[in-house]
């Protein structure tokens, strides 16, 4: 085989050689995924028949034609309107409620229609109908921003007040007006664009008004909107791909073609002009929330492909002269313990990378970092080292790279992960591609940490909140990625719970008063009072940190949620009435005594007074003087009063007395405990 034949050979072994990108946000969001699930859910539980049909979706469940399609070819109904949802057959069939969510009075008229209702609302509008609901009850003014003419936003406007309105661009907000004497909540639409909704914002905030702004941009949004941009701005060509109807994609195209002046919005692959895009060396590829895994990957397939002969016409055109500062590509030819040998691809030079260019380490045998044959790149430092060589430098390359990459972090707020490579006094180094970044110790944690000697080694998230090469300050924050994290959280708990939930968590701190329990977003207070029916007397002895308990939410005020474990289906009182009638002889344990008398506790939660005049037939001055604390005791109920929970009893009417002689009643409801 001649040479120019192994060329082409070895060629068409490497077609993958234009670079696609995908972010990894694309596609179905949980909101999305879980309604459409829920509807493939109630298709089979029909089929199988566990559940009645017809099933009916209000309005199409995902801006997806192909999904909606499918769908219907499995019987499902789409009801675009008011109008259809009452003219339904009463008690006949289930209606599935979208992501986006209804309005309160849809709510009303499937209840009216009598038909079942599996809603599929996204936890995260839910969250924001609570919010309106709760602002316009209280007779303040809300705000929405986003779309009107959107589903969601229609919906949570059904939520509101007269004093509901949805504002969507600047002059809408430089127009609104708060009515007088009306406190204003501003909410956001969960899928517009989060620079936007922090401009009008600041528009509306500038009057003055008393204001209470939420953002309520789904995190997951903002998440997909920063990743695209990040891509746009790395490739030659950019794919959007969605539903026509979708408004998140929609924002995302926007989005996109700021960073890349070619940028598609498709709906399908059969959508794309494949000439559009042949000669693009890289690629990027994002979808909308509602665009399926499947078409995501048939875009991305191919794109992947490229034809042997546009990689030859490459190969062909690819000899040209090389200059000093840019990086080359070249194949190790030679390596020894202090030079790397390169044969640098598409020109006859060869370069050549000294252990000082390649690594800061002195000691570093470059034997173990490089083997023959393999393909590296460098940074082209001089074009004639003296003996007709090209001196390269890997170290420069991957600082350049390094600071670049912390460059367009920097300004796309893109979360980084590295390893820690030095503890020092005020913070921690890292190193991103060869370039180091500084996390001040204040910036480490969201919580005080005094030694951070834990973190070496350890890969850790952080954002650059500083970039300033030329001063060497690149500066990186991890805490308020954390402080984020728990904020998201938070967020995603208190949507999901509601008092009389039982949860599962975790004790983070015991006091003289009660235990902190984490639920996984807040914090919760188990006071002493609610950690059993019956008496604790100090928590310490109870719990420690880091136990495992599943704890009853008792209630909910604001951010504060107070924890119980008395489950009311461990009540004591709930059989006491039978167990401790009037009459009945039980036995119990002395608690705690008194001048005029002791408690015994009969089981835990369940106290009763041996009043001192019932102890024995013989005077007593006090109890101290016959019982000790732990005594077990059997005596006679005596009194049962079941509403205030207190019982009497008496050891003296179980001696014998003597003739004609009574037990003395005791009105327990004059002493206290």
């Amino acid at each position: 085989m001649d040479e120019a034949a192994k060329s082409r050979a070895s060629l068409q072994e490497s077609l993958s050689s234009r670079t696609v990108a995908v972010a990894k946000t694309a596609g179905f969001c949980f909101g999305v995924e879980r309604a459409v699930d829920r509807v493939y859910e109630q298709i089979r539980a029909v089929k199988e028949g566990a559940a009645k049909g017809p099933i009916y979706t209000y309005g199409p469940i995902i801006h997806n034609e192909q999904v909606v399609s499918d769908l219907e070819k499995k019987g499902v109904r789409v009801i675009d309107t008011e109008e259809d949802l009452k003219r339904l057959p009463k008690g006949q069939g289930t209606v599935i409620i979208r992501s986006h969510g209804v309005s309160r009075h849809i709510y009303e008229i499937l209840k009216e229609r009598g038909v079942a209702v599996a809603d599929a609302t996204c936890p995260f509008v839910k969250k924001i109908h609570r919010i309106v609901d709760e602002h316009a009850a209280a007779g303040e003014a809300v705000v929405i921003i986003g779309s009107p003419a959107h589903p969601e936003v229609e919906g949570i406007r059904g939520w509101g007040n007269e004093y509901t309105t949805v504002i969507e661009n600047e002059a809408e907000a430089e127009k609104y007006e708060v009515a007088e004497g009306k406190k204003l909540c501003v909410v956001s639409q969960t899928t517009f664009n989060y620079n936007k909704f922090q401009d009008l914002v600041e528009k509306i905030l500038k009057k003055g008004y008393d204001s209470s702004v939420l953002n309520t941009i789904c995190n997951a949004t903002q998440e997909r909107q920063v990743e695209a941009a990040r891509i746009a701005s790395q490739v030659d060509a950019m794919i959007v791909i969605g539903g026509r109807h979708s408004s998140n994609t929609q924002k995302l195209y926007e989005i996109c073609l700021k960073e890349c002046k070619d940028t598609f919005y498709i709906q399908t692959l059969g959508d794309l002009d494949p000439d559009s895009v042949s000669s693009v060396r890289s690629v990027g590829i994002t979808a909308g929330a509602s665009t399926p895994k499947k078409i995501i990957e048939e875009v991305h397939t191919r794109m992947a492909e490229q034809s042997f002969a546009e990689l030859l016409k490459e190969e062909e055109e690819s000899t040209k002269p090389i200059r000093t500062g840019e990086i080359v590509t070249g194949q190790v030819i030679e390596v020894s313990k202090d030079e790397i040998i390169l044969s640098i691809a598409g020109n006859k030079s060869e370069g050549i990378i000294t252990r000082d260019e390649y690594s800061n380490d002195n000691n570093v045998d470059l034997t173990t970092k490089v083997q023959i044959g393999e393909e590296m790149e460098a940074k082209v430092i001089k074009l004639n080292d003296g003996v007709g060589m090209v001196s390269l430098s890997y170290k420069r390359m991957a600082a350049d790279r390094g600071n670049k990459r912390l460059e367009e972090a920097f300004e796309n707020q893109e979360v980084l992960t590295s390893k820690v490579t030095q503890v020092l006094d005020g913070g921690l180094s890292v190193e991103v591609e060869g370039a180091r970044v500084f996390i001040p110790a204040s910036l480490v944690s969201d919580t005080y940490e005094k030694d951070l000697s834990k973190y070496a080694g350890q890969d850790i998230q952080f954002v650059i909140t500083e970039f300033n090469p030329k001063r060497r300050r690149i500066i990186g924050d991890r805490k308020q990625l954390l402080a984020a994290e728990k904020a998201k959280l938070k967020e995603e708990l208190f949507a999901r719970i509601q008092p009389g939930d039982k949860v599962e968590g975790t004790v983070k701190n015991v006091t003289d008063f009660g235990a902190f329990i984490d639920l996984g977003g807040a914090d919760g207070l188990l006071h002493i009072s609610e950690m059993s029916w019956g008496r604790v007397e100090n928590p310490k002895k109870v719990f420690k940190s880091g136990d495992k308990v599943t704890v009853l939410i008792k209630d909910i005020q604001g951010e504060k949620i107070a924890l119980s474990l008395k489950f009311p289906e461990a009540n004591p009182w709930a059989q006491a009435a039978e167990k401790y009638a009037a009459g009945n002889v039980v036995s119990g344990r002395v608690a705690r005594m008194t001048d005029f008398g002791a408690f015994v506790e009969l089981e835990p939660g369940v106290d009763a007074l041996l009043h001192v005049s019932q102890i024995s037939r013989e005077h007593i001055e006090k109890p101290s003087d016959v019982l000790k604390i732990g005594q077990e005791i059997e005596a006679k109920v005596v009194d049962f009063n079941e509403d205030d929970h207190k019982i009497s009893l008496s050891v003296k009417a179980l001696l014998a007395a003597p003739q004609n002689e009574d037990v003395a009643d005791v009105d327990i409801d004059s002493y206290s405990k």
